[in-house]
């Protein structure tokens, strides 16, 4: 069921969904958070089905912001999604046009779930510094997707200077699997000790410099970062250790190959990760990503908040042959 408000308050949407519950008891109970959604209109359905199928899993209230013109006339329109309309969730779509197409925490107060927790997701247009915006200020998680900016390294560089407890990327979330996998690869080599590390990533993927970080830090050896096309993600990963060379190579979506010594190669299942199974896995935890923000972090090796990547020895792309 979908229904349309246009030109309207917050306080007759609220109205409205109690009124949709008493009429039909068509509104989920038991919701464990609320989801908002900062996007712009004609940008938000992705964002909608994406929320949608991760609720079936986490029950939630999705407040979708879409921001319509802030150089038309000042309204509200609005559209409660509940049914199958709404996965396992009740979906309000706020479009504020004028003074109201700012993000504004006084949009969704009164639709918030009480005593529930807040997660802030910007699925495109991240802010300057999620944790200072209107709605991050009252977020107990805020999830951005460095992939989806203009410039992704720029954005994570912008991650890195702005971090707080609470904030996370998508583009950590997609490394889930190959930390995964290389964690229970690196617990089978056993006390043959890692000398050196590549990760091979396309030159634009702000999760190949994440891998890089992470395992930097972990292992505490040299990383090198061998970029690849842009577009294409995470490629692979080669360990070296004394013992000999461990491979994980992806050249596909789904299907990677493992190389160890001794071993005959193994084909693993190694899919990239939709935008579904991102945010699902991110509603599973609502306490700070501990592990990001240590990774994130150790992207700065300088005072200057504004060092760029290439700088540091992480994406050294003059090494390969192409200019930085």
């Amino acid at each position: 069921m979908i229904v349309d408000l246009p030109n309207t308050t917050t306080s007759n949407v609220s109205k409205r969904i109690q009124s949709l519950r008493a009429q039909g008891g068509v509104i989920a109970l038991g919701r464990v958070l609320t989801l908002v959604v900062i996007t712009k209109s004609g940008l938000e359905e992705e964002a909608i089905e994406a929320a949608n199928e991760a609720s079936r899993e986490h029950p939630c209230r999705i407040i979708v912001l879409a921001a319509g013109s802030p150089e038309e006339p000042t309204r509200l329109d609005a559209q409660i999604r509940v049914g199958g309309d709404a996965g396992a969730s009740e979906v309000i779509v706020l479009r504020g046009f004028g003074e109201l197409a700012e993000e504004s925490e006084s949009l969704v107060a009164a639709l918030l779930l009480p005593d529930a927790p807040i997660v802030a997701w910007w699925p495109n247009g991240a802010p300057e510094n999620a944790s200072e915006t209107s709605i991050g200020r009252i977020a107990h998680r805020r999830i951005t997707d460095s992939a989806n900016e203009i410039d992704p390294q720029r954005a994570l560089e912008n991650i890195r200077d702005t971090y707080r407890a609470g904030d996370t990327d998508f583009a950590w979330t997609r490394l889930t699997n190959w930390r995964i996998k290389l964690a229970a690869v690196l617990d089978q080599a056993g006390s043959s000790p890692v000398t050196a590390v590549a990760v091979e990533g396309a030159s634009d993927s702000p999760s190949t410099i994440l891998l890089g970080a992470w395992l930097r830090q972990a292992l505490e050896v040299p990383v090198t970062i061998v970029p690849g096309p842009v577009g294409t993600g995470i490629r692979g990963v080669q360990l070296t250790l004394t013992s000999g060379e461990i491979r994980l190579l992806r050249p596909g979506l789904s299907v990677a190959e493992l190389t160890q010594p001794g071993q005959p190669a193994q084909r693993i299942s190694l899919p990239r990760r939709s935008l579904r199974d991102c945010l699902a896995e991110e509603l599973r935890r609502l306490d700070p990503d501990e592990v990001f923000g240590d990774t994130v972090r150790s992207l700065a090796t300088s005072k200057m908040h504004q060092v760029s990547l290439h700088e540091q020895g992480i994406l050294d792309l003059e090494a390969f042959g192409v200019p930085a």
